[in-house]
């Protein structure tokens, strides 16, 4: 087996940070790209390069000195990307996947119009009277989406009525140069929970995936995680795994993909967003399941075997911690692990501002309101919201 022995992770946020000391296991090589000297990542990788990832010399002069490339997040342009695979670096997943978590438009085509999965109704919109036209079909609301450049909850716009069809049109995101944005109307799906899938492919087409979350989101921000997602039955969860797998395939992902999804108060789910990452609504892995989506992720690029997926217990939530009780988090660990010793929390290297992610706390057991109750607290006494 001809594996790939240094990884070169393009972003130094807090998922390359966390690819990282996997790949200390694994005696893998792990060479960065960052941002800036203090990001997440740079602060514990050996080899970082301090530069910009939309900069094709930079980039190319990065990836020389690697064996495969991956990524932290999904911003670096395509065309970038193509452009090293055609000098015959090794890129993981390639441009032709990532284009589908990077343009939403792209993404809908293929899922919906070419896969036929299930997504919500939608329509790429010219101008705020095609989205008012749009609204006036499906019903008010709507969801109007950029096509790139948003993330968290940036970019989405909840429209209630004809008179807010502007608002997308007239707000600017940061997207390369090059890459068009387009606006997107959604139906509005009155969900009864949103969940998630994380799978794993490998570049021989083997993949595996994670059991499916449920997750919670506050303001487009993922806050916590329970899995197995309860009260999905055997069935239901065996079929949102299916579909991970099959969108993994149709679209010859290499490494982490995770699917978010919407599930219907009559119990039906649509697609929601795509990353091919590790990707928070998996970070309860990183204690909760035999091999965490930052080590599968990696061996996958590597082309190493994949590891086990199962979960070590019956339940797992994993809860985001934003922003912080203080600066002193080592301090404000020792709080929460004198309390509850066997909890887990991951910070990831972070200064203290307002609605951060500094880390998350993941428990898991046999009692699903227990585990969950756990997590919460800890979560809250290290935000500093448990009125102590």
């Amino acid at each position: 087996m001809n594996a790939a022995h240094t990884i070169g992770i393009i972003g130094g946020g807090q998922l390359a940070r966390m690819m990282y000391e996997a790949a200390i296991g694994l005696d893998l090589e792990v060479r960065l790209l960052a941002e800036g000297p203090d990001v997440s990542a740079a602060r514990v990788v050996r080899e970082v390069t301090v530069g910009d990832f939309t900069d094709p010399a930079v980039v190319r002069e990065f990836a020389a000195g690697c064996d495969v490339i991956t990524f932290d997040h999904e911003h670096v342009p395509t065309g970038l990307l193509a452009g090293l695979e055609a000098a015959g670096v090794l890129v993981r997943p390639g441009p032709a996947a990532l284009v589908h978590a990077q343009d939403k438009l792209l993404m809908r085509e293929c899922l919906g119009d070419g896969l036929g999965l299930p997504c919500p109704r939608w329509r790429a919109c010219r101008d705020a009277d095609e989205l008012r036209a749009l609204g006036s079909e499906l019903g008010w609301p709507v969801i109007a989406k950029a096509s790139r450049g948003g993330y968290d909850g940036h970019g989405v716009w909840r429209l209630d009525g004809p008179a807010d069809a502007d608002a997308p049109f007239e707000e600017s995101l940061s997207v390369s140069a090059g890459e068009r944005v387009v606006i997107i109307g959604e139906e509005f799906v009155d969900f009864a929970r949103e969940l998630s899938v994380v799978v794993v492919r490998g570049p021989d087409g083997r993949a595996l995936s994670y059991p499916v979350s449920e997750t919670v989101q506050d303001g487009g921000v993922c806050v916590e995680t329970t899995t197995p997602a309860p009260g999905l039955s055997a069935a239901r969860q065996s079929g949102i795994r299916a579909l991970g797998l099959r969108i993994a395939d149709a679209l010859g992902v290499v490494g982490l993909l995770a699917v978010e999804l919407m599930e219907r108060r009559d119990g039906g789910v649509v697609v929601n967003e795509l990353a091919m990452r590790p990707h928070n609504t998996g970070h309860w892995t990183l204690d909760g399941a035999v091999t965490s989506q930052f080590e599968n992720h990696l061996r996958a690029v590597a082309g190493l075997p994949l590891g086990a997926t199962d979960a070590r217990a019956p339940w797992c939530t994993m809860r985001n911690v934003l922003g912080g009780r203080s600066a002193d988090s080592v301090g404000d660990f020792a709080h929460v692990a004198a309390a509850d010793p066997g909890l887990r929390v991951q910070f990831y290297g972070k200064s203290l501002r307002p609605g951060r992610k500094r880390g998350h706390v993941t428990v898991y057991g046999d009692d699903c309101d227990r585990v969950r109750a756990r997590a919460r607290a800890a979560a809250a006494y290290l935000m500093g919201e448990d009125n102590d």
